[in-house]
């Protein structure tokens, strides 16, 4: 009898891991919603319970909502901060320093004008970002969310604030790490990529201003606008994503690849920590393609013979011979390269870190690049005071359940 009812509760979790997939392709593909078969069915009887089976549906009545409208409620608004500096910028917006009012935490908060991710159709990796952040429950190494949500106009991300500074800003300064600092470095960050590919995650963008070190020096992996979701063990993509220095053979060849482009990246970053430049490095753009392609890595002395051997099998080009291709991060984890971490006292931070970022509290932003921590920050942050046009409407819209907030109990601590 015991083994039926768990056979029966295992086919109502499948059912509604299946719903719950459904809604979140409805989610992050918002004009379906309009369709009138698709409206049909998913109408809610009115009487019925409002929540929902666990509150499944309700992303799906999010769907259903008046797309000219925000019609989602949050227990958090743009007022609730006080925006301090802006930290970074990029191609949708800004991240800011802010301290929540009432709390007084300090958050990086992520604001996106809606316009321009409509502009540059970027609504699907945007979504990718909010859904990846919501998966990253705990990891150490990966920067964690605590609440999206969004005004007429913009979409805020708040986030984890982490002022140690851009991996790139610190390998700028000092042009090459020592061996120690660079394997520290290399096994956080593979123990966060290994973590989201057992999310059937790939990254695909691994490289030095998306590393950040916090205020004890560990990393922090950002910014997961172009990561892929879904992705099986044995499963492959092929969009072309990236940032060229970093991209591996099979992306510029426009072939199928899988997860393990990653490990390629990790491969670059490392030898980018170790030798000071990328390995197929140069100022113009065709050769270095062609570089990736066709030109073995220069692996110079100065680096052990298990450093050497690593950076050979994660710049293979031929990726299904790639070190992580058969058993992902196990096969990195057990390379002589990494016998000196002890990875349950890495994952637990009981390793201290080769280097420790000079930073007197949370306001002190020595570690920011001052082109972005001069400029002044608008007013417009904290309003959604806009005149509605269509197209405004159409950008009011465009996100429908985007915004997010912990389980109860867990809001600002």
């Amino acid at each position: 009898m015991k083994s039926g009812r768990n056979s029966f509760i295992a086919f109502i979790k499948e059912r509604k891991m299946g719903l719950n997939d459904f809604i979140q392709k409805l989610v992050s593909t918002p004009h379906i919603c309009q369709h009138a078969e698709v409206n049909n069915f998913l109408k809610i009887d009115e009487n019925q319970n409002e929540e929902g089976e666990d509150g499944l549906l309700s992303e799906s009545r999010m769907c259903l909502k008046s797309r000219s409208s925000l019609a989602e409620e949050t227990q958090i608004k743009p007022s609730d901060f006080d925006y301090l500096k802006i930290i970074g910028k990029g191609s949708f917006g800004k991240v800011l320093l802010a301290r929540h009012k009432e709390s007084t935490t300090y958050y990086a908060v992520k604001v996106l004008q809606k316009k321009i991710i409509l502009k540059k159709k970027e609504q699907k990796h945007i979504m990718a970002e909010r859904s990846v952040l919501m998966k990253n429950i705990k990891h150490p190494f990966l920067v964690g969310l605590h609440y999206s949500f969004q005004t007429t106009d913009k979409l805020y991300f708040v986030l984890d604030y982490v002022n140690g500074g851009e991996l790139f800003y610190h390998l700028q300064r000092e042009r090459v790490f020592l061996e120690p600092r660079a394997r520290f470095y290399a096994a956080e960050i593979a123990s966060a990529l290994g973590y989201l590919h057992s999310l059937h995650i790939v990254y695909r963008d691994l490289k030095p201003e998306n590393i950040l070190l916090d205020s004890q020096g560990h990393i922090v992996l950002t910014d997961f606008g172009l990561c892929k979701e879904g992705l099986e063990p044995n499963g492959t993509t092929s969009t072309f994503c990236g940032t060229p220095e970093y991209l591996a053979p099979e992306v510029l060849q426009k072939q199928a690849y899988d997860r393990t482009v990653d490990w390629w990246c990790l491969g670059s970053v490392l030898y980018e920590m170790l030798y000071g430049l990328p390995p197929f490095y140069s100022r113009n753009t065709a050769e270095m393609y062609n570089n990736i392609l066709h030109k073995t890595p220069a692996l110079k002395p100065n680096v052990s013979n298990a450093g050497r051997e690593l950076l050979e099998g994660l710049l293979q080009k031929e990726r299904t011979k790639r070190l992580g291709a058969k058993d992902d991060f196990l096969e990195l984890k057990y390379h002589s390269f990494f016998s000196p971490i002890n990875w349950d006292d890495l994952m637990a931070k009981k390793i201290t870190p080769p280097f420790i970022p000079s930073v007197s509290g949370p306001t002190d932003l020595r570690h920011f690049d001052p082109e972005f921590t001069h400029l002044p920050v608008s007013s417009s942050l904290c309003s959604d005071t806009l005149t509605v046009t269509s197209s405004v409407k159409e950008a009011a819209g465009a996100f429908p359940g985007f915004s997010y907030g912990p389980p109860s109990g867990h809001s600002f601590m």
